[in-house]
């Protein structure tokens, strides 16, 4: 759009450059020669004056006893004064050029004054003034291109702002704040983005608490009739035992379920795109600042280099760091550290988060993946889901580290060939 507008911009000018330009230069060639012409008329009509009032006072007696020296100072510094007559001709000044410009005034019978210049000097005049004229509309235009690149900047700048944050929109950042410029039309538009976003933030909201809120609920009842089955299996009737254990079986696919329902509506649709892993780092770590520091915690993000965009859904990546990220508040301490890293050798990005705190205990190293599994009393979904999200875009989510606790991302690289929906094609990564 900067260009369109500098493209027209310039045009206009070149327009009105050429539309005013030629006019004028032709109007100021043709004026210099009148000017030349209208001097010598009123220096030949002053002499004129002055020779009829010297014959009315009886000073004069004919053209023929006129003095050509009292006139000299009106002639021209390279002009020519000439009087022709009956006796011939008389001349003061310099000798008359070839090409001159001149102007005549007939004194009496036969006798004709003319007074002339040099046509060079008028041309150099005009030349003159055609050169300020064209040094002018030069100037005018070297203006105009100045102001054209400024207007386009000041106008497309806050498009492109705008524009950046309705892609970030749509890739799932419902949390920065919208821009306004004082631009009536663009701050329309922004307050109509701004109401939408506001408006699925709302929704996802009330969706999620929703879906969070029945989960809990489902969940602890599905906790409460696991427990009291698996009192069942200690009663001393096989048969008893046989039941117990297989409605254990079912609760527990049940259970299975109900994670894969509760990904499925956290999960984004559509298809992969380039995410830019450190903007999702960013943002996120923008959303939890508050709450790491009513902990009395905060979250430190280092990013490697430039690390290159991934392929997959912003979405998924968000949610699983943010589980990692409040796994780390709540079972963590000190500084939570997030860092990025582009792995050219291996093609892959690599997040690291880890904390400062005691660790994962040695009995739940082999097993925090699996559904159900925590060192709390907590759900134990958290670290699954965040798996099967990663998992889901073709990465791989691992424990580094027990003590302190470091948890990896690893996302194959966006390739720079590859269209919207491409991305490195690997299979899915198994649990432990």
């Amino acid at each position: 759009m900067r260009q369109q507008l500098v493209r027209a911009m310039l045009v206009t000018m070149a327009a009105l450059a050429v539309l005013l330009g030629v006019p004028l230069t032709t109007l100021t060639w043709t004026g210099i020669s009148l000017n030349a012409h209208e001097d010598l008329a009123d220096r030949l009509k002053s002499i004129s004056e002055y020779v009829l009032t010297e014959e009315t006072a009886g000073r004069l007696v004919g053209p023929d006893k006129l003095e050509l020296d009292d006139f000299r100072l009106l002639v021209p510094g390279n002009g020519t004064l000439t009087l022709v007559g009956p006796s011939g001709a008389e001349e003061i000044g310099r000798p008359a050029a070839r090409d001159q410009v001149s102007e005549s005034v007939t004194l009496g019978p036969g006798y004709l004054l003319t007074l002339s210049v040099p046509r060079s000097d008028v041309r150099s005049r005009q030349w003159l003034a055609v050169g300020v004229l064209v040094v002018v509309i030069l100037v005018t235009l070297a203006v105009g291109v100045l102001v054209a690149f400024v207007t386009a900047l000041r106008l497309t700048r806050p498009l492109r702002q705008v524009a950046t944050r309705a892609t970030a929109m749509a890739r799932g950042d419902l949390s920065s704040p919208w821009p306004y410029y004082g631009i009536d039309e663009l701050d329309r538009v922004t307050t109509a983005l701004s109401e939408a976003n506001t408006a699925v933030l709302r929704r996802l909201e009330r969706e999620g608490q929703v879906i969070g809120d029945a989960s809990h609920q489902l969940r602890s009842r599905l906790t409460a009739i696991h427990l009291r089955l698996d009192e069942l299996t200690l009663h001393p009737d096989p048969h008893v035992v046989n039941e117990a254990e297989e409605a254990m079986d079912l609760v527990e696919n049940l259970a299975a379920d109900l994670d894969e329902f509760v990904a499925a509506s956290r999960a984004d649709d559509g298809e992969r795109t380039a995410v830019a892993v450190p903007e999702v780092v960013r943002g996120l770590a923008e959303d939890l600042e508050s709450t790491f520091t009513a902990a009395d915690r905060r979250i430190d993000v280092r990013i490697d280099g430039v690390p290159r965009p991934v392929s997959g859904r912003p979405g998924r990546l968000r949610e699983a760091l943010s589980v990692l990220l409040d796994n780390a508040l709540r079972h963590g301490s000190g500084t939570v550290t997030v860092r990025v890293e582009d792995l050219a050798s291996a093609d892959v990005v690599r997040i690291t988060v880890s904390d400062e705190g005691d660790g994962v205990p040695d009995e739940l190293v082999g097993e925090i993946f699996r559904r159900g599994v925590s060192g709390t009393s907590s759900s134990g979904v958290g670290l699954s889901l965040a798996r099967a999200l990663t998992e889901a875009d073709g990465g791989r989510l691992d424990l580094a580290s027990r003590r302190p606790a470091v948890f990896t991302i690893v996302v194959p690289a966006r390739s720079e060939n590859c269209g919207a929906d491409s991305a490195l094609r690997r299979g899915p990564v198994p649990h432990r």
